[in-house]
Formats: C-alpha cells, structure tokens, sequence
C-alpha cells in the first residue's frame, strides 16, 4: 500500500490527502475525523466509491513537520478504526451468545422452563425470603399492652 496523495498547505495551515474509499470504510474514515474534532477542523469531500479527499486544518498554528505528524496520526488512527471493525465483525456471534446467555442465566426459573409443574414455580406474589414485609412490621417491638 502507498502513503496518499498528500498536499500540505501552510498558508491554511492545513493539510489535504485522499484515500481510496475501496481500503478505508466511510464509516472508519468518519469515525477517525470524530477522534481529531478537538485538534483540527475535518473536512471531508469526493466521491465515497472512488476516493475522499481529507481537510484537516489546525486549530493551532502548526508548521510543515506537525501537519505531517497530524495526518500519521489521523492514518494510524483509522488503522485503528478498521481493525476494530473487522474485530468486531468476525466476534459478533460469540458476543451475541455471552449476552444471550447472560440474559437466559437472570430469568427466573418459571421463564427458563415452561414445561415445570405449577406447584414448583415460585410467581411474582410467593415471598420465602420475607423480603416484601414492611419494614415496621419486622422490627415492631411488643408493647406488653393488649386492646
């Protein structure tokens, strides 16, 4: 792979480059300019089949070395963005199963098994652990007087 089609341009103080949108997703090449919002103005433009031209203008003054810098950084991040993406694609299944299973394990056994006799199925209303008595009613304390 080649290093983009780069123009640097210190009079903007910006720097503009391409990439072929065939190698870098829309998608990581938005959510790279989200990561770069707080350092420099993004600008985005071109034809998303072919290829996106990248403005990024220094919020600072910045010179010919650090507008490079700032579009390594920008390169290194959407690496970053696409890696995460293809991660994330080839775990979808197994984290839809630990999620699924994770969900399954906090049901109550009456949703768990639906074949279970009724008797053995605790509802909404059974409480063996005294825990819906009002709390007044658990620490009343005898009066030694009857009505």
């Amino acid at each position: 792979m080649s290093h983009p089609k780069t123009k640097i341009d210190l009079k903007n103080n910006e720097v503009v480059f391409w990439l072929d949108s065939k190698i870098y997703s829309l998608e990581s090449i938005y959510n790279t300019a989200y990561v770069f919002l707080d350092r420099a103005y993004v600008f985005l433009d071109g034809d998303p089949e072919k290829e996106i031209e990248v403005h990024l203008k220094g919020k600072e003054e910045l010179d010919g070395k650090k507008l490079e810098a700032l579009q390594g950084e920008f390169l290194n991040e959407l690496l970053n963005f696409l890696l995460r993406t293809k991660i994330a694609k080839r775990n979808k299944k197994i984290r839809e199963y630990i999620i699924a299973s994770a969900l399954v394990s906090g049901l109550p056994n009456s949703f768990v098994s639906p074949n279970e006799d009724k008797e053995t199925k605790a509802g909404w209303q059974d409480d063996p652990l005294g825990i819906a008595v009002p709390w007044e009613e658990k620490n009343q304390k005898p009066t030694g007087k009857k009505r």
